[in-house]
C-alpha cells in the first residue's frame, strides 16, 4: 500500500516529454522517466484503502473498472516504495507476462478506478510498472523461463501480435510446444508495425521475442495460413490452434473519392513508416507526407499516433475530423468512478501539432463529405457539420446543411476503428461468427465450432485495448492446454 500518510504528503507527479523541437526530429520515445526517488514518492501515494478496485478487472455498463489482468496493485506498488524493485517485478509478472508493453501503450485502466483517484488525481501506476519492467530488463534480471516438464503436444499459434505472444508464452510455460505463425517480417503483429516507435520502441518487442524464443518457442514469419501454409496441413500437424490473428479490417471511409491515391487507412500508413525505421524501405509514395496538407479523420490513439507520424515525416500542416462531440473536462454524471473517466485529454500528437501549427488539430461533430482530386490524387476535402439525432429510436449522425467548407489536402489518413477479422482464415476453416463477424467462442473453453481450434484477442472479442487482448491471450492458452490435457493422458 506504500506509505500510511503518503497520499496526503505526496502530490502526483508525472514523466515529463521531450521538448517538441527535439523529437520530432527523430522517432525515439518521447516521454522522460521520473527518477528513482520520485518514483518511491508516487508509490507511497497508494492507500490503504480496503478495497482496491485498481485490480478489479472486470466490466459496468461496458466500461472497464481496474486492470483486466488482475495485477496486484498495491502489492507492486508497496514493494516499489521500499525500493524492492525486483521483488516488485516477480510480483507484476505474477499475472502479467509482458509489463514493459502496457506500461507505454496501456491506457491505465488501473488508474481510471483508483481510490484516491475519486478525490485526488490518482497513484501514477503506469509509470511505477514502467520504471518497475524497465530496471529489470536493463539490469538482465528478467532471465528466460524454462518451462519444468513436457506434455507432448503441439500447438499452433496465429499472429504474434499481444494475445498471440500472451497465449504462445503460457502454453510455452505449460509445457507445449509452441510454434507462432506471423505473416510479417518481424514477430509482434500490432506492437511491432501499428504502434509507432514513438510510443513503443521496437527492440523493446524484439528483446521480449528474443526472450521468448530462448525459453522454446518457435518464431516462423512471413508465413501466412491458408496461403503460404495450408489450413488443412496446419491441422494435422499440430494437436491444437490458437487464432489470434486481431481484428485488422479498418473501417473505409464511404465518400465520393475515398479511391483517390494519397487517401490511405491508418495500419497501412504506420506500417510504412515502420518498415522505413527499422529497414530503410522507401515510404510509398502514395503515403509521402512531406510538404503536405495532411488530414486524419477519426480520434482515439491510432489518429494521434498518425498525426505525430506525419509531422515526422514533414507535414506542412495536420488537422484531425471526429465525428463525436468533444468530451468534458470533467467526468460526467453517468461516467462515475470507478469507471474508466471519458473525459478531455491532449495526447502526445495533439501537443505536437498545437505547438508547430498554432492550434489544436482537432474539430468535432465533424466528417468528410466528399474528397476531390486533381488528377488521381487528393487535393482537398469537403467536410461537414453534424448533429446526433434519434434516427428510429438510436443517435446517428445528421449533416447540418450549410456548414460545408473545402480545405487542402495533399494525404488523408483515416483512422476510423476497425470493423472485426480479416474472411480468408474464417472462410478456409468454415469457422461460425459471432453477429459482428469476429470469430464464435466462448469466453470459458475460447473453442471455435472446430473443436481444436481456438480463437482468442480481437479476433474473438473485437477491437479492443492491448491489456485485453493480452488477457484473453492467457486465457484462452489455459483452456486450450486443459482441453490438451483431457483429449489424451499427459
Amino acid at each position: 500500500m506504500g506509505k500510511p500518510t503518503g497520499f496526503m504528503e505526496y502530490e502526483r507527479t508525472e514523466a515529463g516529454h521531450r521538448a517538441v523541437a527535439e523529437r520530432i526530429k527523430d522517432f525515439t520515445e518521447f516521454t522522460v522517466p521520473q527518477s528513482l526517488e520520485a518514483l518511491n514518492l508516487q508509490a507511497a501515494r497508494c492507500m490503504d484503502c480496503g478495497v482496491p478496485f485498481c485490480h478489479g478487472g472486470f466490466v459496468v455498463q461496458g466500461s472497464s473498472i481496474g486492470c483486466p489482468l488482475s495485477n496486484l496493485i498495491p502489492e507492486i506498488n508497496d514493494l516499489a516504495y521500499r525500493g524492492e524493485t525486483e521483488k516488485a517485478y516477480r510480483r507484476l509478472t505474477k499475472t502479467h507476462p509482458f509489463p514493459e508493453f502496457t506500461a507505454r501503450v496501456c491506457p491505465a485502466l488501473c488508474e481510471g478506478s483508483c481510490t484516491l483517484g475519486e478525490h485526488e488525481p490518482p497513484v501514477t501506476v503506469k509509470e511505477i510498472e514502467r520504471f518497475v519492467s524497465d530496471e529489470m530488463l536493463q539490469a538482465g534480471k528478467a532471465l528466460p523461463r524454462y518451462p519444468k516438464m513436457t506434455t507432448g503436444k503441439s500447438v499452433a499459434v496465429v499472429g504474434s501480435g499481444p494475445s498471440g505472444l500472451a497465449c504462445a508464452d503460457l502454453l510455452n510455460q505449460l509445457g507445449n510446444s509452441v510454434t507462432v505463425f506471423e505473416r510479417a517480417e518481424r514477430a509482434g503483429g500490432l506492437l511491432m508495425y501499428g504502434i509507432p516507435n514513438m510510443k513503443l520502441e521496437k527492440q523493446i518487442v524484439e528483446a521480449r521475442v528474443a526472450l521468448m524464443r530462448d525459453e522454446g518457442i518457435h518464431f516462423q514469419v512471413n508465413t501466412e495460413i491458408g496461403n503460404d501454409y495450408p489450413v488443412l496441413a496446419l491441422m494435422r500437424d499440430f494437436d491444437a490452434i490458437v487464432l489470434c490473428a486481431g481484428a485488422t479490417q479498418e473501417r473505409l471511409l464511404a465518400a465520393p473519392g475515398s479511391d483517390l491515391t494519397g487517401v490511405v487507412t491508418a495500419v497501412p500508413y504506420l506500417t510504412a513508416s515502420t518498415k522505413n525505421l527499422l529497414d530503410d524501405t522507401p515510404m510509398p509514395v502514395e503515403m509521402d507526407a512531406r510538404d503536405k496538407d495532411v488530414i486524419v479523420v477519426g480520434g482515439g490513439d491510432t489518429g494521434t499516433d498518425c498525426i505525430a507520424t506525419a509531422i515526422r515525416r514533414g507535414a506542412k500542416s495536420v488537422s484531425q475530423f471526429e465525428i463525436m462531440p468533444k468530451l468534458p473536462e470533467e467526468r460526467a454524471a453517468g461516467n462515475p468512478w470507478p469507471l474508466w473517466p471519458r473525459v478531455f485529454k491532449t495526447d502526445y500528437g495533439q501537443e505536437e501539432a498545437i505547438e508547430l501549427f498554432g492550434k489544436d488539430p482537432r474539430e468535432y461533430l465533424t466528417t468528410v463529405k466528399e474528397i476531390k482530386g486533381d488528377g488521381h490524387r487528393v487535393s482537398s476535402v469537403v467536410t461537414v457539420e453534424v448533429k446526433w439525432e434519434d434516427q428510429n429510436g438510436r443517435l446517428a449522425p445528421v449533416e447540418q446543411p450549410g456548414t460545408e467548407r473545402e480545405r487542402p489536402c495533399g494525404l488523408l489518413l483515416t483512422a476510423m476503428g476497425f470493423t472485426g477479422p480479416e474472411r480468408t482464415l474464417i472462410d478456409q476453416m468454415n469457422l461460425q461468427t459471432d453477429p459482428r463477424g469476429n470469430v464464435k467462442a466462448d469466453e470459458e473453453k475460447y473453442r471455435t465450432s472446430l473443436p481444436t481450434v481456438f480463437a482468442a484477442g480481437d479476433m474473438r472479442r473485437g477491437p479492443s485495448l492491448v491489456v485485453w487482448a493480452i488477457f484473453e491471450g492467457i486465457r484462452a492458452a489455459k483452456a486450450c492446454d486443459r482441453y490438451l490435457r483431457k483429449s489424451k493422458n499427459v
